[in-house]
């Protein structure tokens, strides 16, 4: 097989002309280049579009070619994935990249750092004889969640949903919610949040357990703040960062003159676990109008139900934009059910937070 290929005749085309998802694979070995073209390619959803065998070379096929999702291996010769992964996103108008390596069963920290660069997702990939059907049907579904890009520019505007009046007052708590892209979402958001922005932070990132510790110290290093998985009856400092856990829901309340984390793992309706759901929900009750939750890019519905309890007493809700989220499924419910008082970029989200300010 040629160390670059184009199939099926897409040519410059956007999504194929029969509606499939086109996919560009990115594997120095062509064995797994092949297993996954035959894996792939014979799901109806899908196109394999091309394929190359090192970085540069699918930096030049994007030149001329359109992908939606850029399966992208991270030990190749010349460049490694994550060293390319900021010109592949570039070259790839739109195309998501998903990092698919031995790499990122070995470090979760391999994992986190791709997802914070603006990869939409990361899967393990076992040894060739282990690219079985478990393997295929993981990856299937998360191509499936992510879907086309959009190439177009046809994202919702502002315009299209109704925002609520945006508050004013000082910000007691924020709470920030995010799943699928939000790492790199939160690297925006907290590059734009003065550090002399000194309440507490709640936040929930849909990752596994086994992440958190990773994400957490990852955080810190964002924000230049103390940042820790949340712990149970914790007290939550002003200017900190409590994470929830992979295996609970983060919520707070109030012990005197004292902001306490706790923890719980119950099921919520939405499934997640852990859930921005019940930590809006907390934040709502603790501080009213002076809590502000935070929606970034991620799919699914979670959030919706605490943002709902957040703007019945009056808070900000503040979501991503469809244009700079990977996926704007978590924060699309929110502002389509009219519960936004903000939508905008991550970092204009933050920009916002400083304006009002800090309650003293």
């Amino acid at each position: 097989m040629a160390n670059i290929s184009r199939q099926r005749g897409v040519g410059n085309s956007g999504s194929h002309a029969n509606g499939t998802i086109n996919l560009l694979i990115v594997d120095d070995s062509v064995v797994v280049r092949t297993m996954l073209a035959r894996m792939l390619g014979e799901h109806p959803a899908f196109t394999v579009s091309g394929q190359a065998d090192r970085a540069e070379r699918a930096i030049e096929w994007l030149a001329h070619n359109r992908a939606d999702i850029v399966l992208l291996d991270i030990e190749m010769p010349d460049r490694d994935g994550l060293a390319a992964l900021a010109d592949i996103i570039s070259a790839g108008n739109g195309a998501r990249i998903v990092m698919v390596s031995s790499s990122t069963a070995q470090g979760a920290s391999v994992t986190l750092r791709a997802l914070a660069g603006g990869a939409a997702d990361a899967v393990a990939k076992p040894a060739v004889g282990a690219l079985g059907r478990s393997f295929a049907v993981d990856l299937i579904d998360r191509l499936l969640r992510i879907g086309p890009a959009d190439h177009d520019g046809k994202a919702t505007r502002a315009g299209e949903f109704v925002v609520r009046e945006v508050a004013t007052g000082p910000v007691s708590c924020v709470a920030v919610g995010a799943s699928t892209g939000g790492l790199h979402a939160l690297a925006t958001f907290f590059a734009a949040l003065p550090r002399s922005f000194d309440t507490p932070i709640l936040v929930t990132q849909h990752l596994p357990a086994a992440f958190m510790p990773f994400f957490a110290d990852q955080l810190a290093t964002m924000s230049g703040r103390s940042c820790c998985v949340a712990r149970d009856a914790a007290v939550a400092a002003p200017g900190s960062i409590h994470v929830a856990p992979g295996d609970a829901h983060l919520v707070c309340e109030r012990r005197g003159s004292r902001i306490m984390t706790r923890l719980h793992a119950g099921e919520v309706a939405n499934r997640s676990l852990p859930s921005v759901d019940p930590m809006f929900a907390s934040v709502a009750e603790v501080f009213g109008e002076g809590g502000v939750g935070v929606v970034l890019s991620g799919m699914g519905r979670d959030g919706m139900e605490g943002a709902a309890m957040l703007a019945a007493i009056g808070a900000d809700v503040i979501v991503q934009d469809e244009a700079s989220s990977v996926i704007w499924g978590m924060p699309g419910v929110v502002a389509r059910a009219g519960l936004a008082s903000l939508c905008g970029p991550a970092d204009a989200l933050a920009r916002h937070l400083a304006r009002r300010g800090p309650s003293l």
